[in-house]
């Protein structure tokens, strides 16, 4: 099937640009291009954090979304950062959900609480 064959030609162009190397799990890709972000850390017991627009990234109210950075021993890392994306693993914590997030670095934001720490 020559759509499934694209699929697969693609998703294979999106692991190499970002130097991923899928291994035992497949983790679907999830576009994230459109939020903007904030990752507290790129291992085990960090979080990204991430809305529809920056200000609700501080939001005391929860207008946003979270998930864990997903870690596990057959990867070799858990966040792929490049010049203009960055791709996470993330567990989203409900129904089992884990995906490979594609983030646009043009909106990633420190969030408040940690600016008001320095």
């Amino acid at each position: 099937m020559e759509l499934l064959q694209e699929y697969f030609k693609l998703q294979k162009e999106i692991y190499e640009y970002f130097g991923y190397v899928e291994d035992w799990v497949v983790f679907p890709l999830d576009d994230g291009t459109d939020w903007h972000w904030h990752l507290s850390g790129e291992g085990s017991g960090n979080f990204l954090r991430y809305a529809s627009d920056e200000d609700a990234l501080n939001d005391p109210d929860m207008n946003y979304y979270e998930g864990a950075v997903y870690t596990q021993k057959f990867l070799p890392k858990w966040v792929y950062r490049t010049d203009l994306y960055t791709m996470v693993c993330v567990d989203t914590k409900c129904d089992g959900n884990k995906f490979l997030m594609v983030l646009d670095n043009s909106k990633e934001h420190a969030l408040q609480e940690h600016l008001e720490k320095e």
